[in-house]
């Protein structure tokens, strides 16, 4: 490039297209490198609360939305029909296209390289990328946006990092395999196991009716290092629909999904900076990001956008400050928390796991929701967990403090 940009940002998906956005309004000068086209389909599905995305104005990116949201936590059965936990509150799937296009079109200016960041390299005063075709690129920043799995971004070694894997199918089927105008949050029944696939890790399903006839019903891993396997989770869906006798008639759109729940946050005094999945953003209690992104992506350009007005100051005290304004210590240890909840309920039998959510969806609203969106301050957030220790009966109080006893390897 002629000249050194402000920031570039590495990667081409949601992460990158909203941080670029964000900075592009701020009137930050913003290149950014993707090996593919940022304007290229994206692949998988992103839920979100209705009211999360309603705090930032942004309903209208919505391309499905349902008032009908419920979880089941029984065990199974024609008597858990009667089972489901309505809770209360709308939950909508994002026009895809809708969001990419809304941050494209903030980010209009930015020029993106089509081409794979191969090697960064931070200097006194600019960072230097250099790409697999053997262009360089400077910046006084660059922000790693590229996902979980970038090379670039160091992190401590805390052991295994638990996945949450899934797989799902878009399609037509025999019969609905939910109630019409449903979404379905978590269900939990097991009368479609054997009784040697109920002593290993639980999994549960995740499904919407998207109308005209098509549903998405997705079986689902809340966290296991490592991730349980696409071909076992096809198999427990297929088992669950054999046993509503649903046939898939058609399918439109197989989704393959897996991302780090607990991946350790970064060495935040490195000189590059991420945001997004790079930086730990996913919530370890949830799997969610987008609604964290829209968040925190404005806050985040902001604070870059003050310190960048200052031409004295390199790659490495920007992104100092980068990493302050992304992760302060109020985050931080929330963050921890929600990290040592999930530790204690990855070792949680399908049986302690169903009383788990049962007992945290008996929740006040505000809080359940405060605590998956870890949009809570800390304090309250102490609370919350405190509230739910006092709510558990005595068996999960025992696993949430001294953690489950040692389920026998699954034979995967």
């Amino acid at each position: 490039m002629a000249d050194t940009a402000d920031v570039l940002v590495i990667g081409g998906g949601p992460a990158a297209l909203c941080i670029a956005s964000e900075l592009h309004q701020r009137g930050v000068v913003v290149e950014g490198i993707a090996p593919n086209p940022v304007d290229a389909p994206w692949p998988n599905t992103y839920g979100i609360w209705a009211d999360e995305l309603k705090m930032v104005g942004l309903e209208q990116l919505l391309e499905h939305r349902w008032s009908d949201t419920v979880s089941y936590f029984g065990e199974g059965g024609i008597k858990a029909q009667d089972q489901s936990h309505g809770h209360g509150i709308d939950y909508g799937l994002f026009d895809r296209s809708a969001l990419q296009r809304y941050w494209l079109e903030r980010a209009e200016g930015v020029v993106w390289h089509q081409d794979t960041a191969e090697r960064v390299e931070a200097g006194a005063a600019t960072t230097t990328v250099t790409s697999a075709s053997g262009v360089t690129l400077q910046a006084r920043l660059v922000i790693d946006a590229s996902g979980s799995r970038t090379p670039h971004i160091r992190r401590p070694d805390q052991g295994p990092v638990a996945g949450q894997a899934a797989y799902g199918v878009v399609g037509r089927f025999s019969k609905p395999p939910i109630e019409a105008g449903r979404f379905v949050l978590m269900d939990y029944r097991c009368d479609h196991l054997s009784e040697e696939q109920r002593s290993e890790p639980p999994t549960f399903l995740y499904a919407m009716d998207l109308g005209e006839g098509v549903f998405f019903v997705e079986e689902t891993s809340l966290a296991l290092a490592p991730g349980v396997p696409y071909d076992v989770l096809k198999q427990r869906l297929q088992q669950r629909l054999d046993q509503r006798a649903v046939e898939i008639t058609e399918v439109i759109h197989e989704e393959f999904c897996l991302f780090p729940m607990n991946l350790p946050l970064p060495d935040r005094s490195q000189p590059l900076l991420a945001f997004g999945g790079a930086a730990s953003m996913v919530h370890p209690a949830s799997g969610y990001m987008v609604g964290a992104l829209l968040r925190r992506g404005p806050d985040l350009a902001q604070a870059l956008a003050e310190v960048l007005a200052n031409p004295a100051l390199g790659s490495e005290a920007l992104a100092r400050r980068g990493w302050q304004a992304l992760w302060p210590i109020e985050l931080v240890l929330r963050h921890q928390l929600y990290q040592f909840g999930l530790s204690r309920l990855m070792g949680f039998n399908e049986a302690l796991l169903r009383t788990h959510f049962a007992t945290f969806f008996s929740l006040p609203r505000e809080e359940w929701f405060g605590f998956l969106t870890n949009t809570l301050p800390l304090p309250r957030l102490m609370g919350v967990m405190l509230r739910l220790f006092a709510l558990s009966p005595w068996e999960l109080r025992r696993g949430l403090v001294l953690g489950a006893s040692p389920r026998k390897k699954p034979r995967w």
